[in-house]
């Protein structure tokens, strides 16, 4: 998933432009209290003035973002104008190509945003957003919006995705434990199995973008087994998509998502995932029909309301294991802000969403991810979400972005999450390992 609440939609043209479903605007400054300014003189003032922002995000997410930056708005008289698509990735290009790009807008894949900047049209980013890129994230998480050595854009929110939802009672009625190892995790499964309740439960549906929690997993069991460099290899197209140990990641993902006695419960036979939206996938879990849903952090907010999650309340979450218990390799996700425009209002609004102050006051909303140094895990809104920080944060984390975000879009977005859909209809894992190595862009 792309990141925090839907994932990415596949980079394909569509034939006609349609009206994207814009989300309004909070009520204005008279239902808050008055903004305290002082922390946003630094961004100037620059009254009169509008940015636009384009982005995935829609409903509550939305909603949590415009209250976060409406001070932002007020001190400064920046109007922000934010559109949020469930379309995105499908629309930004004939937005840009009929020449009415957003000025600014949140990138769910970096492959997508290195697009737009090979075009010529994303403005680097100002002295100040360099500034504080450097002083807020990691080198390798400013890599992923650098191109050809220019930094064009800052990471906006984060997600781990290498977490396993589980009910805590359902281990507990059981005597499971937490499993530290990959070899842990499938004796926890096949216990499970064994009583007669199929283990894990799945949904791959996910409308134009239906595949991604299929590769998802595919991504994680690799890094896992094959190590960060071998992984780096394969991303970057360095050995070829159908590896014979990417092959060896496929059939070991296949083992669960693929056989019945494991998966889906709740739902039906294995090949059920394909037509279960990822939204609703984890469900049973609340009902004791499956044990385990391999998910990302971002799914803390997509529980039905009123469920508790806590190591002692409905739900939980732990690292998916590899092969060594002292090992963290952990598989991630994000959004990027990157703008098409280059006024002062536009660098102003990029100043604040690149700083802690801005992490800090999303993350007072509600559920919220960021790797930005200056985030204190103690402030997050879900005990996931602070687990999901103390990794991005623990200097031993192996992290790793989502591979099929930085491959090309075509193959990332396209091949890639297509091919995933077959191999969950029954295709071999070579057979669509080679489909997805034909389609690879050549140089």
């Amino acid at each position: 998933m792309r990141f925090g609440a839907r994932p990415a939609l596949a980079f394909i043209a569509l034939a006609t432009l349609v009206t994207a479903c814009a989300v309004p605007q909070d009520s204005g400054p008279e239902s808050r209290p008055a903004a305290n300014c002082e922390p946003y003189t630094r961004y100037g003032k620059h009254p009169g003035t509008e940015v636009t922002v384009y982005a995935e995000n829609r409903d509550r997410e939305a909603d949590l973002f415009e209250d976060t930056w409406a001070d932002f708005a007020d001190c400064t008289g920046i109007e922000v104008k934010y559109e949020g698509d469930g379309e995105f990735e499908a629309r930004i290009q004939l937005r840009v190509d009929g020449g009415s790009a957003p000025d600014v807008a949140f990138f769910p894949q970096p492959g997508l945003l290195e697009h737009f900047a090979q075009e010529g049209k994303l403005k680097p980013v100002s002295a100040g957003v360099e500034a504080l890129a450097k002083q807020g994230w990691s080198a390798d998480w400013n890599s992923y919006a650098t191109v050809n050595g220019t930094l064009y854009g800052t990471p906006l929110v984060a997600n781990v995705k290498s977490l396993v939802w589980y009910s805590p009672k359902f281990f507990r009625d059981r005597g499971l434990s937490v499993p530290r190892t990959w070899s842990e995790l499938m004796a926890v499964t096949e216990k499970v199995a064994a009583s007669g309740v199929k283990p894990w439960c799945a949904g791959i549906e996910s409308a134009e973008a239906t595949g991604w929690p299929v590769t998802d997993w595919i991504e994680d069991v690799l890094l896992r087994q094959q190590g960060t460099d071998v992984y780096d290899q394969w991303v970057a197209h360095e050995i070829p998509f159908n590896d014979p140990r990417v092959i060896k990641a496929m059939d070991t993902v296949g083992a669960i998502l693929r056989n019945d006695r494991y998966t889906n419960g709740g739902f039906g036979p294995a090949r059920s995932i394909a037509s279960i939206s990822f939204q609703e996938a984890g469900t049973p879990v609340l009902s004791g029909d499956c044990a385990m849903h391999r998910q990302a952090s971002f799914y803390a907010d997509l529980w039905p309301d009123g469920t508790a999650i806590g190591p002692d309340k409905d739900v939980f979450a732990f690292l998916l294991p590899g092969t060594d218990p002292a090992s963290r390799p952990v598989l991630g996700g994000g959004v990027f802000t990157a703008a098409f425009a280059d006024r002062p209002e536009v660098r102003a609004f990029q100043e604040y969403l690149a700083s802690a102050d801005f992490a800090n006051a999303r993350m007072e909303k509600g559920p919220f991810v960021s790797a930005i140094r200056g985030v204190d895990p103690a402030d997050a809104a879900t005990p996931v979400d602070r687990l999901a920080i103390q990794l991005l944060q623990d200097p031993r984390t192996q992290f790793r972005f989502d591979a099929s975000d930085l491959m090309p879009a075509s193959v990332g977005a396209g091949t890639f999450w297509k091919g995933a859909v077959d191999w969950a209809g029954g295709a071999g894992s070579r057979e669509v390992a080679d489909s997805v190595e034909r389609s690879w862009p050549s140089r």
